[in-house]
């Protein structure tokens, strides 16, 4: 078992930045591929990013590409998001996942484990 706590989520002018970060506990987060999500209101769940367990892939949606970078720190337990150049429809709740294995996917039904989530806002 692993619980994942997501942090630095909050109100951002467009053109800002924000770091997200999900820290592990439990188990340690070296064991585990990672993976953000975001939901915004009304519409489903959409992949963002994903980083296998090694770190050296990175996965990123089409909407995020160039603007948002996934990383991973073993030592701190912990995988980050960097956002920039933050657009309005960027607004939504971020989620941390996490599943077991080397390999990082797309597919939010094929994560193990997930945190409660950050909201993210960003004014025009």
């Amino acid at each position: 078992q692993v619980q994942l706590v997501e942090s630095g989520g909050g109100l951002v002018q467009a053109g800002g930045s924000l770091r997200l970060s999900c820290a592990a506990s439990g188990r340690t987060f070296s064991s585990y591929a990672g993976g953000w999500f975001r939901q915004a209101p009304g519409k489903e769940r959409e992949f963002v990013a994903a980083i296998s367990l090694s770190g050296g892939r990175t996965y990123y949606a089409d909407s995020v590409k160039g603007r948002f970078t996934i990383s991973r720190d073993i030592a701190k337990n912990t995988v980050y998001l960097q956002m920039n150049s933050l657009k309005p429809e960027d607004t939504a709740v971020y989620y941390c996942a996490a599943r077991s294995g080397w390999v990082a996917t797309t597919d939010n039904g094929r994560y193990d484990y997930w945190g409660q989530g950050t909201q993210v806002t960003v004014s025009s």
